[in-house]
């Protein structure tokens, strides 16, 4: 690092210098919510330093699917946000000068919302339960807030199936954990997106297709290096 420079500012940089190849190595979807994501913790109020954590954790869920090796994923596994304003502002600042000069390229700016849609369409599409399932499972009471609920247009609230054990059982205690280091109640969707796509830390496959096979232990690793770093 540069005197001065702090972790998520030189992931940030990381990310302008290597622009390139991070579009080779996501989808169009991904790198458009990418863009997104970055777009929304440039316009996040710098001083709100739990705000800022929260946007910037966003802009890290984006960056998973790259593999290892990436300087860009070397520094992401490193880093280690402190939720203060000193770091925010600086994070903040460099989001806005980062994305003026993405600006300037020719590719238009996507659709914001129309990227959002997509992503969740997509998530939308996994097996859930109605919340009137989710509630007679839990005799009427209010399901844990950690499940991960999808907020489905035509169908309201969905809760994917894949947090609960089969034959009705109860959520898997792995999953509870994971969603609560992913702040899944704030960003539902974010959480959702850590478990149904590629993740090169555990492998290359999705989280979710490996419950019940990888350690416990190493699912909430893999989601406490997104959010805190090594």
């Amino acid at each position: 690092m540069t005197p001065g420079e702090d972790s998520g500012t030189r992931v940030l940089g990381l990310i302008g210098e290597h622009l390139d190849s991070i579009r080779a190595q996501l989808t169009d979807e991904q790198y458009q919510l990418l863009l997104t994501r970055l777009r929304a913790l440039a316009d996040t109020p710098p001083d709100d330093s739990r705000a800022v954590r929260r946007a910037f954790q966003a802009v890290r869920l984006c960056l998973v699917p790259l593999p290892f090796g990436h300087p860009v994923r070397e520094a992401l596994d490193s880093v280690r946000l402190v939720a203060t304003a000193p770091v925010s502002r600086p994070v903040v600042l460099r989001t806005r000068d980062l994305l003026a000069r993405l600006t300037a390229e020719p590719p238009r700016p996507p659709d914001t919302a129309a990227v959002i849609a997509a992503v969740e369409r997509r998530l939308l599409r996994t097996p859930a339960l109605s919340a009137a399932e989710v509630r007679g499972r839990y005799r009427g009471s209010a399901p844990p807030p950690e499940l991960i609920r999808l907020a489905d247009p035509d169908l309201g609230d969905r809760y994917p199936e894949f947090q609960f054990r089969p034959g009705g059982g109860a959520p898997y205690e792995v999953v509870l954990e994971v969603n609560r280091v992913l702040l899944a109640d704030a960003d539902p969707w974010g959480a959702a997106d850590w478990w149904l796509s590629g993740n090169a830390w555990l492998g290359g496959g999705p989280p979710v297709t490996l419950l019940g096979v990888r350690p416990d232990r190493e699912l909430v690793g893999a989601a406490v290096v997104l959010v805190e770093g090594d």
